[in-house]
């Protein structure tokens, strides 16, 4: 993980982890019609995974590359933040940043050389985000207030 090199399979096994986590949520969000979709997803795991790769190569013995990830850990914030809105004084959006942020994450665990463990967050990310719909949806216990049906947007 010293260096970033096209030709290498080290290089490409990184690209195609952060493509296939991101697509395996993007997937989900995407056939539920959510804002973030595939291509969001893939395009927010690759690239976080690209700035974090970048930060630990780069450094020098004098250097932080921890600092990288606490910039990207930010900025996604950021990104996440500006699809959170609110309509009629109902918050729509904060599932999708929070996946956001989840995206980053797994882009960063991926980065640092953890490919299983990314593999593993994106499944756990998936089973949330479907289990937890299903027990709003036939559970009064889970549908209450902005999940209740008819009130769900998010």
């Amino acid at each position: 993980m010293q260096y970033f090199d096209p030709f290498s399979r080290q290089f490409w096994a990184i690209i195609g982890a952060a493509v296939a986590c991101g697509a395996l949520i993007g997937l989900e969000r995407q056939l539920r019609g959510k804002p973030a979709g595939i291509r969001t997803s893939i395009l927010t795991c690759l690239s976080t995974t690209i700035f974090v790769h970048l930060g630990f190569a780069i450094g020098g013995p004098n250097s932080d590359p921890t600092r990288v990830l606490g910039q990207v850990v930010t900025g996604v914030g950021f990104l996440g933040a500006g699809v959170i809105v609110a309509r009629h004084g109902v918050v729509h959006g904060v599932t999708t940043a929070a996946v956001i942020w989840s995206l980053a994450a797994i882009g960063a665990t991926i980065a640092c050389g953890y490919i299983r463990a990314a593999f593993t967050l994106a499944v756990v990310t998936v089973l949330v985000l479907t289990l937890v719909d299903r027990l709003e949806l036939h559970s009064r216990w889970f549908s209450r207030g902005v999940h209740a049906p008819g009130n769900r947007r998010e």
